[in-house]
C-alpha cells in the first residue's frame, strides 16, 4: 500500500505557464537524493513560473506529518537555488539550532558526493553558529536557528523555514524584510500539524488556504500542501462520512504520503498504541491545534526576553540537579536539568517523551552518568506517583518541595530570566511551554499553569524545580556501611 500522493488541503494562485519543479528533481537524481511523487508533486507545483519567468507562488507551505520526507523537498530545492535558478543567498532557517546543522550536513553530503556539484563549492563553513555552503560565483546558502534577531542585516533571494509549526511574529519580523529588496524572492514554510499558540504563522498560511478552498478563488500568492484527515467532530452520529475515523487504515495513508516509501502502514499504525488518540492524531494523522491570533502567547515571559537567554550549545556546570514532571494527563512527561553557569544557572530539558514508561530507566541512566546533587519532584503534582519508584531504583531520597517553595520556585525562575542570570539552548518542548504558560495564584505567589490542554508545560516545570534544587538543602546521602568502621 502507499500514501496518497496529493494532499487532502491544496491551493495554488494558478497562473504557471511552467515549472523549474523538475530541473530540482533531476539535480536532486544526480547527486543521489531519488524524490518520491508526492515530493516531485510539491516542487512541481510550488517552483511554477509565471509567463514573465517570476514565481507563480512566492509563498509555498508544506504540512505534512514528520517522519515523511520534507527534508528532500528542502534538499532539492535548495539545490536548485545553489546550482541552477542563480540565487544569491539562500537562507534555511530552523526553530533549533541542532536542527539547522544537521540540515546543514545532508546537503554537504549530497554535494560532495555529486563531483561536478562539488568542484563548484569554494568552502564548507562549519563553524558553530556560521555553517554555510559557498560557491567559487558567491552564492550562499547559510544556515541560521531562528532568534528575534537572526536574519536582521542580510538580502536573500530565498527563505526556507523549517519547523514552521513553532514560527512566531519575533522570527518573522526579522526574516521577512530580507526579501524586500529581491526582485523574485520566494519563502518555503515547511514543518507538521500546528501544535498550539507557536504555530503562529502557520495558522496564518493554513487560514489563507481554508478561504481559498471556500470561496473557490485562489490564494494570489500561497502554495499550500497539507497531508491531514478531516477528523470527526464530537457531534457527528454513528455512520459519518464527511469526517475521518482516526482508527481507519484510509486515514494512516491519507495523511502519510510516504507509506510505502519509508515509512510502513504496521509501524504508523502501532503508534497508536503508544502515543494515544490524541497525539497520534497529531502527529501521524496531520491534525494540529492552530492559533488565531497571537493574543494569548508568551504571557508570563516574552519571548524576545527568553530568546536573549539562548545559548549556542549545552553548558550546565557542576554539581547539577534533575527534575521530572508529567502532564495530568500522563500522556507527556519530561525531565530537566539545572546546573552552574557564568554565577547564574543553565537549565535545559534532558527528555520529554510521550508516556510515562520510560521515566525510570531513564532517569536511573543518568543518574549513573552524571551522579547529581538531587532530584526533585513536587509530590502534589501528577509525577508524586514515580517518587517511591524512584527512590528505590536510585537508591536516593527525592526532594520534594512544599506548595510555598513550588511558588519560590517559579518566582526565582522569573527572576533569573529578568535579571539575565539563566541560559537555555532553546529547547523546542521548553520553549513551547513558556509559550503557552500562565500564572495560577498560590498564596501570595503563583506557580505555572497551562491555558489549554492542548498546552504540555512539564518541560517547564521540571527545569524550573531543577533550578530550585540547586540552592535546597539536600542531606547527603550516606552509605549505611561506612558506619561501620
Amino acid at each position: 500500500m502507499y500514501g496518497h500522493q496529493r494532499p487532502r488541503l491544496f491551493t495554488a494562485p494558478g497562473r504557471a505557464l511552467s515549472s523549474a519543479g523538475q530541473e530540482a528533481v533531476d539535480l536532486a537524481a544526480r547527486a543521489g537524493l531519488k524524490l518520491d511523487p508526492w515530493q516531485q508533486h510539491v516542487l512541481d507545483q510550488g517552483m511554477g513560473e509565471r509567463a514573465d519567468g517570476n514565481w507563480a507562488s512566492p509563498e509555498v507551505c508544506v504540512n505534512v506529518p514528520r517522519q515523511n520526507g520534507k527534508g528532500g523537498i528542502i534538499e532539492a530545492r535548495e539545490l536548485w537555488g545553489l546550482f541552477i535558478g542563480g540565487e544569491r543567498l539562500i537562507l534555511h532557517s530552523a526553530h533549533e539550532f541542532k536542527t539547522a546543522k544537521n540540515a546543514y550536513k545532508r546537503i554537504e553530503n549530497l554535494i560532495r558526493s555529486c563531483p561536478d556539484l562539488h568542484k563548484r563549492v569554494k568552502i564548507y563553513r562549519k563553524t558553530v553558529g556560521d555553517e554555510s555552503i559557498e560557491l567559487h560565483s558567491g552564492q550562499e546558502l547559510r544556515f541560521i536557528a531562528r532568534s528575534g534577531g537572526s536574519g536582521r542585516g542580510f538580502t536573500a533571494d530565498c527563505i526556507v523555514l523549517d519547523e514552521d509549526m513553532i514560527l512566531g511574529d519575533d522570527a518573522m519580523g526579522a526574516l521577512a524584510p530580507t526579501l524586500a529588496a529581491v526582485a523574485n524572492p520566494q519563502t518555503w514554510y515547511l514543518g507538521s500539524a500546528g501544535i498550539g499558540h507557536q504555530s503562529v504563522q502557520l495558522g496564518r498560511l493554513r487560514r489563507r488556504a481554508l478561504a481559498a478552498g471556500e470561496s473557490g478563488v485562489p490564494d494570489p500568492t500561497l502554495a499550500y500542501f497539507e497531508w491531514s484527515i478531516n477528523e470527526h467532530r464530537d457531534e457527528c452520529g454513528q455512520g459519518c462520512t464527511e469526517h475521518d475515523d482516526i482508527t481507519d487504515t484510509e486515514s494512516i495513508l491519507k495523511s502519510n504520503p510516504a507509506i510505502g516509501y519509508r515509512l510502513t502502514l504496521e509501524k504508523s499504525a502501532n503508534e497508536q498504541l503508544t502515543l494515544g488518540d490524541t497525539l497520534f492524531a497529531r502527529e501521524r494523522l496531520g491534525v494540529g491545534v492552530y492559533p488565531s491570533d497571537t493574543a494569548d502567547t508568551w504571557q508570563v515571559i516574552g519571548e524576545d526576553a527568553w530568546r536573549a537567554l539562548a545559548a549556542a550549545e549545552s553548558a550546565p556546570g557542576e554539581p547539577v540537579v534533575f527534575a521530572i514532571d508529567m502532564t495530568p494527563e500522563r500522556s507527556h512527561a519530561a525531565i530537566g536539568v539545572a546546573g552552574g553557569w557564568r554565577g547564574g544557572t543553565h537549565v535545559e530539558v534532558v527528555d520529554h517523551q510521550p508516556g510515562t514508561a520510560w521515566i525510570i530507566d531513564r532517569a536511573a541512566a543518568l543518574h549513573t552518568k552524571w551522579k547529581p546533587k538531587a532530584w526533585v519532584i513536587d509530590a502534589g503534582g501528577p509525577a508524586g506517583s514515580l517518587i517511591a519508584d524512584i527512590e528505590e531504583r536510585l537508591g536516593v531520597e527525592v526532594v520534594q518541595p512544599k506548595a510555598r517553595e513550588v511558588a519560590s520556585a517559579c518566582g526565582q525562575f522569573y527572576d533569573a530570566v529578568t535579571e539575565q542570570t539563566l541560559s537555555h539552548i532553546d529547547n523546542a518542548p521548553l520553549t513551547a511551554a513558556l509559550a503557552g504558560a500562565q500564572k495560577r495564584p498560590l498564596g501570595d505567589a503563583w506557580a505555572w499553569a497551562r491555558r489549554g490542554v492542548s498546552v504540555d508545560i512539564s518541560p517547564l516545570v521540571a527545569v524550573t524545580l531543577a533550578k530550585w534544587g540547586l540552592g535546597a538543602q539536600v542531606e547527603e546521602q550516606v552509605d549505611p556501611l561506612d558506619n561501620i568502621f
